[in-house]
């Protein structure tokens, strides 16, 4: 939003300084092992995410250009999930992004893609998905997936050590 209006959407620089800024502060807390933010830090953090959602409501009630009605409409969905958004602030076992779940779903998609958009049959949908959880989780557990494979297909599957029978 920023970048296409700097004038009028200096509230959208206002909420990415803030985000990288509480970012910041919840990774030197997790390395530093506590499990929260300090309360005055996590106060100024919601303080400054409710000052910039205010200035971009404000600022863009008024106007009537494209940018001005996408950032009015952005700047209120940041006020409705604040929490949702903040979360990663205030749990520190939340992380900032969901670049593992988005990982995750990839091959999904490309799957997905690659056929026309459609699955021939669920059975070969739950098959597929059978494949990517166990690739997905070994890879998770620091296993190579090529090897999680050829130890499936030679002696069994491979599972977690939590998980071993015993």
């Amino acid at each position: 939003m920023w970048e296409g209006d700097p004038a009028g959407q200096a509230w959208a620089q206002a909420m990415a300084d803030l985000l990288v800024y509480a970012n910041k502060q919840a990774a030197a807390a997790r390395a530093a092992g506590v499990t929260a933010l300090e309360a005055a830090t996590l106060a100024r953090s919601v303080d400054w995410y409710r000052g910039a959602v205010a200035k971009g409501i404000a600022d863009n009630q008024r106007r009537r250009t494209e940018a001005a009605r996408d950032g009015l409409r952005l700047a209120r969905r940041f006020g409705a999930h604040q929490a949702m958004i903040l979360r990663f602030a205030t749990d520190l076992a939340v992380g900032f992004t969901n670049n593992q779940s988005e990982r995750d779903v990839r091959p999904v998609k490309v799957q997905q893609r690659a056929s026309g958009g459609c699955w021939r049959t669920l059975e070969g949908l739950a098959e597929f998905a059978v494949v990517q959880s166990y690739l997905s989780t070994a890879a998770k557990w620091g296993v190579d997936r090529l090897a999680a494979l050829r130890q499936l297909f030679t002696t069994g599957p491979w599972l977690p050590p939590a998980l071993s029978p015993g």
